[in-house]
């Protein structure tokens, strides 16, 4: 057993006294997905005349330039919920690190022991002597084999990720606050426009019954329109339904009791709208600012380092260490033969199962295929995430414009099919369909309009923006 252990110790000190790290330095694998050319190039969807491959600024949602809805972001950002768990998962992330470093300082201890003994036995009558020992040790691990501080890259790399992590909550919150704004205002201008179709719908009531009285109408005329009035107003509850869960969710984000949501928004009829053409960069801003790519990328680096520490079980541990004490009777206590003290290098190898150490080492390589293959994953999501969202932003915009002129046409269609029927030229059920047309336009009009903000914010969000 000796002769085929002392090649291998032999080797193993050779190895660390050169002054070699356990495990592969941390570099992004030329094969990752992150440094293929297509990754980088500008998206498809760029060529859109509502974009722009200026980079996103760090606080996009300024780009609608409504200062209320700054302040409730800021807010959020400062009290938001899920960002204080964030925040201290962070602060045990930062303490870990702390840890790890801990592993190559010096450390001490301190050891006493005192003892007496009765000669003659129990019925003895000689005086018991009394002995002690006091001790004091040093010792400082050098690391040669590098496991310490692989360990210490790892645990690095996992804050880092921590980091990246809160910086997505952080996108996450922002977006969600602009979402939940824009539904209010969305909100307040279905609630306008469907309240305005039921002052025009009255009206045209209103004609139906004198219609009627005049004798020049007839009961079904009047009950039509009296029809069409209920189910607009039907319409009225779900939209103040669907404003005051907006209301709640944004009390929520900004770490308010429901009871406190911000009842200065209620009044908002003003859909937030940009002024000029998004900025969206191109894809190499895009995999430097998304959070959960540098958090799979830091992860990775985590997962090399991880391989270096289970590589440094294959080797012997080598420390300082001092010691110095003193051992004696109390009769002769601090005299100087009772001191002593020892100084040199301590090696400790406990010839671990090599087996079960190669077995930690493949499951440390596995870990990192892993954490290259969710890299890569995160890397494909974001190109897709944000090449989708650039394509639904230009379908609701499209739609949008199709549903305005819409709207405007089935306007004044009402408008004529009212003047029409007023002079007689034109039947009273004419009037009523008009109507309708136009009641649907208008509904589906503020719902493209809130849709076109939702693309947006989803474009923005797929952007990653926000955390800087």
């Amino acid at each position: 057993m000796r002769r085929l252990l002392a090649p291998t110790f032999v080797a193993s000190l050779a190895l660390l006294a050169a002054g070699c790290v356990a495990g592969p330095d941390y570099r992004i694998p030329p094969a990752a997905i992150v440094n293929r050319p297509q990754a980088s190039a500008p998206f498809l969807g760029s060529r859109d005349p509502a974009v722009t491959q200026a980079d996103l600024p760090p606080h996009w949602w300024r780009l609608y330039g409504d200062t209320r809805l700054n302040a409730y972001v800021t807010e959020a950002l400062g009290a938001n919920t899920d960002l204080h768990v964030a925040d201290a998962n962070l602060r045990r992330a930062s303490a870990i690190v702390r840890e790890a470093a801990a592993a190559r300082t010096v450390t001490t201890g301190i050891s006493g022991q005192a003892a007496g003994a009765r000669i003659g036995g129990p019925t003895g009558t000689l005086p018991a002597p009394l002995s002690y020992a006091l001790g004091f040790d040093l010792n400082y691990p050098l690391d040669l084999a590098g496991g310490i501080r692989r360990g210490i890259e790892a645990a690095n790399a996992q804050a880092e990720a921590t980091l990246a992590a809160r910086d997505h909550v952080r996108v996450v919150v922002a977006a969600a606050v602009t979402r939940n704004y824009a539904r209010v205002c969305a909100d307040g201008v279905a609630l306008a426009a469907a309240r305005h179709v039921v002052t025009i719908q009255r009206s045209t009531l209103d004609v139906a019954l004198r219609m009627v009285r005049g004798g020049r109408g007839t009961r079904f005329d009047s009950d039509r329109a009296r029809a069409a009035v209920f189910a607009s107003e039907a319409t009225i509850p779900d939209i103040l339904a669907d404003r005051r869960a907006a209301l709640f969710a944004l009390a929520a984000l900004m770490g308010r009791v429901p009871a406190d949501y911000p009842r200065e928004l209620e009044g908002c009829t003003t859909i937030p709208s940009l002024r000029r053409p998004l900025p969206i960069g191109d894809g190499a801003m895009l995999l430097k600012r998304r959070p959960d790519i540098r958090r799979a990328e830091r992860l990775l680096a985590a997962a090399t380092a991880g391989i270096g520490v289970a590589e440094a079980d294959l080797y012997p541990r080598i420390s300082l260490g001092g010691s110095a004490g003193t051992a004696t009777s109390v009769g002769r206590a601090l005299a100087p033969s009772s001191f002593g003290f020892s100084l040199g290098p301590l090696v400790s190898w406990s010839f671990p199962d090599r087996k079960a150490v190669r077995a930690r080492i493949d499951e440390a390589g596995a870990d990192g295929d892993a954490a290259l293959a969710g890299f890569d994953g995160s890397v494909l999501l974001a190109l897709q995430q944000t090449e989708t969202a650039l394509s639904a932003y230009a379908r609701s915009r499209d739609r949008l414009d199709a549903l305005e002129r819409a709207a405007g046409a089935a306007g004044k269609a009402s408008g004529d099919a009212e003047k029409l029927q007023r002079f007689g030229r034109t039947p009273f059920l004419d009037v009523l369909n008009a109507q309708a047309s136009y009641a649907d336009a208008q509904t589906s009009l503020s719902f493209a309009r809130a849709s076109l903000v939702d693309r947006q914010i989803d474009l923005f969000l797929a952007l990653g923006g926000g955390w800087e």
